[in-house]
């Protein structure tokens, strides 16, 4: 009884540990992303003062240009007698117009960083909003971990009231189908006749390496399997068994409880469990 009720108590701290790192984990996650906007923020920010300052200088070149046109006008009047001061207005001139042109490109220049700035801007925020649908996943997620955790506990308190066979408690966390599966692992110590026992006996043999049998119940959540042999069969916590799919081997389990009649092994390989069905032929391996 104290190993039936151990289990679920240490997949309970399992589940709350998981949930603790999964919370953590998207709140670093969106602290991240905070930061990354709010310096992309600050950054068009500064965009947009440079901007300015480059309209600004615009304006002040623009009004350069309108004074030497003034001024060239007036020069026009004395052309005879200014001819040197009309050269050097008309460089003058030019190196404005040089200026007003350079300024010209800088703007563009700021126009394209300021696009280039708020298409990433925007990008970060569609990453928020993944996040966020992200972090609201776990979250669901995290809700149906409680839940099951709530299950093991209840099935945790009907253990301590009442003794239970192996196949109820291993079946119990599956719904569906699963539970009649249950049912008839919890009845097949019931059904136990003279001609079984007779079998026992003259099949095997008491050593590991003669046992076969076959797969009763196949729990994909907690990936482990119910075989139809327990101690009164010779199986030991540690025996290892290969499983037969239509007669072609497909993967090994090793034994971690042991009941009357019954035994719970774990998958020796994570893809086992999509291979592996109920009525599948088990055949221990030789040590």
């Amino acid at each position: 009884m104290y190993n039936k009720g151990k289990a679920p108590v240490i997949i309970l701290i399992a589940l709350i540990a998981v949930s603790l790192i999964l919370a953590v984990a998207v709140f670093f996650m969106l602290q991240q992303e905070k930061s990354k906007n709010l310096a992309l923020q600050a950054e068009l920010a500064d965009v947009k003062t440079a901007q300015k300052i480059s309209e600004s200088k615009l304006e002040e070149s623009k009004k350069t240009i309108s004074n030497l046109e003034i001024k060239l006008k007036e020069s026009q009047s004395k052309i005879d007698n200014l001819a040197s001061d009309l050269e050097q207005e008309k460089t003058a001139r030019q190196e404005a117009s040089s200026q007003a042109e350079q300024l010209k490109l800088e703007m563009a220049q700021q126009k394209k960083t300021r696009t280039e700035l708020e298409a990433k801007l925007s990008q970060e925020q569609d990453e928020v909003i993944k996040q966020k649908d992200i972090a609201a996943k776990l979250e669901s997620k995290k809700l149906n971990l409680e839940a099951q955790i709530k299950e093991l506990q209840a099935q945790l308190e009907q253990a301590k009231t009442k003794d239970v066979e192996l196949g109820t408690i291993v079946v119990a966390p599956e719904a569906g189908a699963t539970s009649a599966t249950a049912a008839e692992s919890a009845a097949q110590p019931a059904k136990t006749t003279a001609a079984a026992k007779t079998k026992t006996s003259a099949n095997y043999q008491g050593t590991a390496s003669s046992f076969e049998g076959k797969v009763l119940v196949v729990n994909k959540d907690y990936n482990f399997v119910v075989l139809n042999m327990g101690s009164k069969d010779g199986v030991r916590i540690g025996d290892t068994f290969s499983i037969y799919h239509n007669n072609k081997y497909v993967g090994d389990v090793k034994v971690d409880k042991v009941h009357d009649s019954m035994a719970a092994a774990g998958f020796l390989s994570v893809d086992l469990k999509d291979k592996v069905s109920e009525g599948d032929k088990v055949s221990a391996k030789s040590k």
